[in-house]
């Protein structure tokens, strides 16, 4: 992502508040840059990094913000800067893995409105919609919605109703996404450059903010949500010529212990053909809960092996938010 004072969007794609059914202004004020520190020991800090820096909305008057969750995995400390240039620290309240979503709470008074979350689930193709990032109106653009769709990422996630838009936003992480009242509907999560339809996309994957209202309970209570943990294999696996072919693997995850190796095609899971990442998945998820052994048949240069990954929470791997 960019770094926020080396660039503005032109006015021309800024929203107009004039046309709006809301206070921009206001919506604008409730996005907080969120900087976090990662240990260097942490599982994602070689993935991730260990400084990470993005957007966050404040969801309440009690100074719980909302951002997406790579920003505050394995976090030992949160910073949180308004466009007001109020800074204060904060700390991790929750994140999860499922749904890509993370919670953080201000320790102190954010001097700064809150915004709502929308509750009606009305979103639809070609909405416009208001993508704003920490920077003030300069970093707040007039995009839309291109499709909603399932989203599959090579690191073991799946959406079932991903959000994409359309012109991009080049600070996507964590900038909350509002609709034409001025409710929040999603959380940036990703650029995508994809081929859709036979045309070329540039645009940004957006986390639907509904899928935080079942969980949000347990994630205010326990720091995650408290569902049966699905199985985890640590693979990083990508679809390539009409195969699934593992890209990577998670140091002393399940996968790499199991024998699997780079380069390995992915043909069946417990005897049941897999052809794409999504299919994959839930082939893998419907054997059970985290600990369930997943037999997995692989092709290895030519030749064809069956193997049994016994898979772990991932949680297991991860630093965990301190309670409070």
């Amino acid at each position: 992502m960019q770094n926020a004072d080396e660039w503005k969007f032109p006015h021309s794609l800024r929203p107009d508040p004039e046309k709006l059914l809301f206070n921009l202004s206001k919506a604008i004020n409730s996005i907080v840059k969120v900087r976090t520190a990662i240990p260097s020991a942490a599982f994602t800090a070689d993935i991730l990094g260990t400084e990470r820096i993005g957007s966050g909305v404040l969801i309440n008057s009690s100074g719980l913000v909302l951002t997406v969750s790579y920003l505050v995995t394995e976090a030992e400390s949160v910073w949180l800067t308004t466009n007001l240039n109020q800074s204060i620290p904060g700390y991790v309240v929750a994140y999860d893995q499922v749904t890509g979503l993370g919670l953080i709470q201000a320790l102190g008074v954010l001097d700064v409105e809150a915004s709502e979350l929308d509750s009606s689930n009305l979103v639809t193709v070609n909405d416009d919609i208001f993508f704003i990032s920490y920077g003030g109106v300069e970093h707040s653009l007039n995009t839309k919605i291109i499709r909603i769709d399932e989203f599959a990422g090579y690191w073991e996630y799946l959406l079932q109703d991903a959000i994409y838009t359309s012109p991009p936003h080049p600070q996507w992480g964590g900038a909350a996404v509002f609709n034409a009242r001025g409710h929040v509907i999603g959380i940036g999560s990703l650029f995508l450059q994809e081929i859709f339809d036979g045309k070329n996309q540039q645009g940004n994957l957006v986390i639907p903010t509904n899928i935080l209202k079942p969980i949000m309970s347990d994630m205010l209570k326990f720091g995650r949500p408290l569902a049966p943990a699905k199985p985890w294999l640590g693979l990083y696996v990508v679809e390539s010529e009409s195969a699934l072919v593992v890209n990577g693997l998670a140091r002393y995850g399940p996968a790499e212990q199991a024998g699997i190796l780079q380069g390995d095609r992915i043909n069946k899971i417990s005897g049941k053909k897999v052809s794409t990442l999504a299919n994959f998945f839930r082939s893998v998820w419907d054997l059970g809960a985290a600990g369930v052994p997943v037999p997995i048949n692989i092709n290895r240069d030519g030749n064809h092996m069956q193997l049994v990954v016994n898979s772990i929470d991932r949680n297991d791997f991860l630093l965990k938010p301190q309670t409070h």
